[in-house]
């Protein structure tokens, strides 16, 4: 692998009542975004989304990753899926190639009552940070009205 090389996908997820409702999104290593949000919470239908996004934005995401900490962590102590749901994180960063799975987060309460407190905040953080930053690319990306 190129030492530039970049791709993040993110997936939290359940099966449940309205089927299978899940969020994903991925960043691939063209600069490509693809964004998929499944409710099917009063007959909601699939929302999918593709844009393509600039090396700035890409860099400023690999910043993101890279300040959080991320790749040093270890989902071993991490709460495993359940029927709650579940989480994915898989990054690739230059050489390091990382990919997390636990189960859905509900709150801040959550990671302080697992085994890896500390890991699993630094997850916990990052996917935060990282939904923000996809919300609003999608957001501005495909805005209907605009201001």
């Amino acid at each position: 692998m190129a030492e530039d090389d970049f791709y993040l996908r993110y997936y939290t997820g359940h099966q449940g009542k309205f089927g299978h409702e899940f969020l994903e999104f991925e960043f691939r290593p063209d600069g490509k975004l693809r964004y998929a949000n499944n409710s099917n919470y009063k007959g909601d239908n699939m929302i999918r989304k593709e844009v393509f996004v600039n090396e700035g934005i890409r860099e400023a995401l690999k910043k993101i990753v890279a300040d959080s900490e991320i790749m040093k962590e270890d989902d071993n102590n991490w709460p495993m899926p359940d029927k709650v749901g579940r989480q994915e994180l898989e990054i690739v960063l230059g050489s390091e190639h990382i990919s997390f799975t636990t189960t859905k987060i509900g709150s801040l309460l959550d990671v302080e009552d697992s085994k890896d407190p500390e890991g699993l905040r630094v997850f916990y953080y990052l996917v935060q940070d990282i939904k923000c930053f996809v919300f609003a690319i999608v957001q501005m990306h495909f805005r209907i009205k605009p201001i």
